[in-house]
This record gives structure tokens, C-alpha cells and sequence, in this order.
């Protein structure tokens, strides 16, 4: 897929889900066990600025990472790393993601059903 143009909304996501993570210090940290959700923040490039986001723990040791707002160009095989504050704490290959900022605008449109000037061009105002 190529994409018209840099920031058009197919580039664009908000939910991604790892491998089984690899945490550093707790294997996995102790608020992620028992609350099954954990904020934190992730980057899946080097030198990008940090992405607030929640895990959400699966029974296998992945995770579902939803970024509090969309993120661009993110691909499997890249490698998500967790943060809370200047502590790293883990990493997990980026399998799958969810549909794309522009796959959810389409859903919505389709959704809303037809648009006021599409109805204005079918009906004319008397």
C-alpha cells in the first residue's frame, strides 16, 4: 500500500499487539499482573518521543499496547519498548496491529449514513 501522502490517515494507527514481551526488572511488573492493564509509555523507533499508551496482558505473555493517540508508520517485525518514566521496562516484537485511522473513518461513514449535502444534492430544497 502506498499512501498519497505522509500523514494520510491509512498511515496511522492506535492499536498494536506484541510477542511475548521480554521485561526487564519483573517478569511481568506486578501492576500489569493484577490489574491486567497498566499505563505506561512505548516508542518502536529510536529517538521517537514517547507515546502514552495501556497494555493490556494476554494469557500468553503478549500484549496489546492502545496508544492514547494514533501513531504513524508503525510495522510488524518492529520492536515496541515500554517505559514508566526513564525506566525501561521491556520490549515485544510488533506481530499485529488494528485497523488504521483511515479504515476507521470509513467505518464511521458508513455507519452515520448519508452526509446533509449529499441529501441537499438528491432532494432539492423547495
Amino acid at each position: 500500500f502506498k499512501a498519497p501522502s505522509r500523514e494520510h490517515p491509512a498511515l496511522y494507527r492506535d492499536l498494536l499487539r506484541t510477542n511475548r514481551v521480554h521485561w526487564i526488572a519483573e517478569e511481568p511488573p506486578a501492576l500489569l499482573v493484577r490489574e491486567k492493564m497498566m499505563d505506561c509509555h512505548f516508542r518502536f523507533r529510536h529517538q521517537m518521543a514517547l507515546v502514552p499508551c495501556v497494555l493490556t496482558l494476554n494469557q500468553d505473555g503478549s500484549v496489546w499496547v492502545t496508544l492514547v493517540k494514533p501513531a504513524r508508520a508503525i510495522t510488524p517485525g518492529q520492536f515496541a519498548v515500554f517505559y514508566k518514566g526513564d525506566e525501561c521496562l521491556g520490549s515485544g516484537k510488533i506481530l499485529r496491529m488494528g485497523p488504521s485511522v483511515y479504515t476507521m473513518q470509513q467505518g464511521k461513514n458508513r455507519e452515520e449514513g448519508p452526509k446533509k449535502e449529499e441529501i441537499d444534492k438528491i432532494e432539492p430544497a423547495t
